[in-house]
């Protein structure tokens, strides 16, 4: 059985499809999956990047296409009310529903639950009083306000940068890294044992220079 480790943030749309996509893009595989919520906003800083919806066209081109994928997929999505906004709330609570087993590793059930909260429904993802019925129904047996839930985000979030993570959704399996909801058919093939992520393409690219790099 290979285990993957699922990178994500509730903020971004394509973490909530890819989520949603990935028991069939899987289907017939043996494998388990450990889900990590991390801070977007902490990866774009690390790495020095603007999120998609910070810049003004690609905000709405966006939009429009993850409201396509969803459609296309059969996949329910609406919209939050205001986007981006500040996951921290959403996700230290996950945080704080993981498992003391598995700490910083919250499973299926919650991860869907918040998700569902922010993507479905058309409502702010942040509006206190739909917050506070959200941990009402999934009863934290934490704080998520708490300083052991904030360091485990901040410790979540560095083991990720650690790992190559630059964006959400991610998934890590066999020391490789699979980014976005579109790598779903090559994280597949990765699992079925295709022999071309033995050969040279996958390490090759380590290999080409950068021509010219841009002042920032």
């Amino acid at each position: 059985m290979k285990e993957i480790t699922f990178y994500l943030d509730f903020i971004s749309p394509y973490a909530y499809l890819a989520f949603e996509a990935l028991p069939e893009a899987l289907t017939g595989l043996s494998y388990s999956v450990r889900y990590r919520p991390v801070l977007f906003a902490g990866l774009l800083k690390h790495h020095g990047q603007l999120g998609p919806a910070e810049i003004a066209p690609k905000r709405d081109w966006t939009y429009r296409q993850v409201l396509w994928l969803a459609h296309s997929r059969g996949i329910p999505l609406q919209m939050p009310a205001s986007h981006p906004f500040n996951p921290l709330a959403l996700l230290r609570l996950a945080l704080a529903c993981s498992p003391e087993s598995t700490p910083g590793m919250p499973n299926r059930y919650t991860c869907e639950t918040i998700f569902r909260h922010v993507w479905r429904g058309g409502a702010e993802a942040i509006d206190a009083q739909r917050l506070q019925a959200l941990a009402l129904q999934l009863a934290p047996p934490r704080d998520p306000d708490g300083e052991t839930v904030k360091a485990q985000l901040k410790a979540n979030t560095a083991q990720a940068i650690a790992q190559g993570v630059f964006g959400v959704p991610a998934f890590a399996v066999d020391g490789r890294l699979f980014w976005g909801l579109d790598a779903l058919p090559m994280l597949r093939a990765c699992l079925l044992g295709d022999p071309w992520f033995d050969g040279p393409d996958w390490n090759g690219v380590h290999a080409i220079a950068p021509g010219i790099a841009r002042r920032r």
